[in-house]
């Protein structure tokens, strides 16, 4: 059995859409989870006036289960299509999942 990875995105709002029709697109997908959130850190680079007055920036956040075996494929597919786009994201190794 291959370890499994839970992968989050911050993604910029305009690109919610586009992120959703690529995460479906992939094979090894097994469904993904996006919701609203609100992204704090003390950069302004590209915040707008009123997301550096409140401290806060909207993204939307997807997340997602992806074994160890298509991790590197889901990591290289998303840096080929969204290059400069500003999106975080971070890999985390899943210890245990099941459905109650």
């Amino acid at each position: 059995m291959s370890q499994e990875y839970l992968i989050t995105l911050n993604v910029p709002p305009a690109l919610e859409g586009m992120m959703v029709d690529h995460l479906l697109t992939l094979e090894f997908e097994r469904g993904f989870s996006g919701f609203p959130v609100y992204a704090h850190h003390h950069q302004n680079q590209g915040l707008s006036i009123a997301e550096q007055v409140t401290g806060r920036q909207k993204r939307i956040r997807f997340q997602m289960y992806v074994d160890g075996t298509n991790l590197a494929l889901l990591l290289t597919t998303l840096r080929e299509n969204f290059s400069s786009s500003g999106i975080q994201y971070w890999v985390m190794p899943v210890l245990q999942s099941g459905v109650f």
